[in-house]
C-alpha cells in the first residue's frame, strides 16, 4: 500500500537547483545564503533576476549593508554578474532602478578556486626545498669550516 502522507512532487514547480559545487568553493554562510536566494527567483531561461538589497535582505535575514557585502563577495568570487538598471516613472523623470543579477555558469569559478589551491599547495613545496637545500648547504659548511686553534 502507497504512503498517503506524501504528496507527489514536481521538481520543476516547488524546488530550485543549487550546485553541489558551491559548497567547495569555501563561501561564506551568508554569501551562500545569497547566493541561494539568488537562485530561487532567478528565471531559468536568462539565468537573471532582479531584486533589490532590502528584498535579499528580508528573505534572508539580513540588514542591506550586510546583503551588500556578501553580492560584492560573490561578484569577487565570479559566480554573479550585477548591472545597474534605470527606470522611468510615470512624470517622466529618469531614476536608478534595482541592480539586474545575471548567475554565472559555476565551471570558472570552480576551475579558479582548483587553481589557486594548487598555486599554494606549489608554492609551499618550492618553500619545502629551498628549506632543505639551506639546511643541506648548512651542514656542508659547518663541515668544512676550519677548527679554531
Amino acid at each position: 500500500m502507497r504512503n498517503k502522507y506524501y504528496t507527489s512532487r514536481d521538481p520543476i514547480k516547488n524546488y530550485f537547483p543549487l550546485p553541489n559545487e558551491v559548497f567547495a568553493l569555501g563561501l561564506s554562510p551568508g554569501a551562500l545564503a545569497v547566493y541561494s536566494y539568488l537562485m530561487y527567483i532567478e528565471d531559468r531561461m536568462t539565468y537573471q533576476c532582479h531584486a533589490s538589497y532590502r528584498t535579499i535582505g528580508s528573505a534572508v535575514n539580513m540588514s542591506p549593508n550586510t546583503v551588500r557585502k556578501y553580492v560584492a563577495e560573490l561578484v569577487e568570487r565570479g559566480l554573479i554578474k550585477t548591472e545597474r538598471t534605470t527606470i522611468i516613472t510615470q512624470d517622466g523623470r529618469k531614476q536608478n532602478g534595482s541592480l539586474l543579477y545575471t548567475l554565472l555558469p559555476i565551471q570558472l569559478p570552480i576551475q579558479q578556486f582548483y587553481e589557486q589551491k594548487l598555486a599554494k599547495l606549489d608554492a609551499e613545496c618550492e618553500q619545502e626545498r629551498i628549506r632543505k637545500r639551506l639546511e643541506a648547504f648548512q651542514q656542508a659548511q659547518q663541515k668544512n669550516a676550519c677548527p679554531p686553534a
